[in-house]
């Protein structure tokens, strides 16, 4: 293999190398956000419980879901 053939292959592995790593924190970062995301949506599920058990408990109250929107 002479030099050109021989930097040519050096300069492939490391590209290859750098899209390894690049592709390696990617995938922990969409890691880390789907367990981010899966916390947050567990609080707000808990928050819209909460505020409609304590809607549903206030006499003469319209439940949150069953307002209308104010663009409305």
């Amino acid at each position: 293999m002479d030099k050109q053939q021989g930097d040519r292959l050096r300069q492939l592995e490391e590209t290859v190398a750098h899209l390894t790593r690049v592709t390696e924190d990617l995938s922990e970062v969409i890691a880390r956000q789907d367990r981010d995301l899966a916390r947050v949506t567990r609080r707000l599920d808990r928050l819209l419980l909460a505020e409609a058990e304590r809607q549903a408990d206030a006499a003469g109250s319209v439940a949150i879901a069953d307002q209308r929107p104010p663009h409305y």
